[in-house]
């Protein structure tokens, strides 16, 4: 069964983008070369600050809504993901 991510990247601006995927992986490398979302065009590199693991995508969805609606600051104080690599 297919699982599904919600994640939230910093871009080197500052400002937090936040989508949800079905392979992490591949949709990073995507916003890593431009192909991902327009807000994540030019915004890159990238730190992985969030993720969130649902097995539907109707959950996942759900998340991602609620995240968005968070204010940047209560966004920042959500659980830093582990490593901070920049993508």
């Amino acid at each position: 069964m297919t699982k599904w991510v919600v994640y939230m990247l910093r871009c080197k601006d500052n400002s937090l983008y936040t989508g949800m995927t079905n392979n992490l992986e591949n949709r990073i490398a995507m916003h890593s070369v431009g192909k991902g979302a327009k807000y994540t065009r030019n915004r890159g590199p990238f730190v992985l600050q969030y993720t969130e693991t649902f097995q539907t995508r109707s959950q996942a969805a759900k998340r991602e809504y609620e995240l968005k609606q968070l204010s940047k600051k209560a966004k920042e104080s959500l659980p830093l993901k582990e490593k901070h690599d920049y993508l």
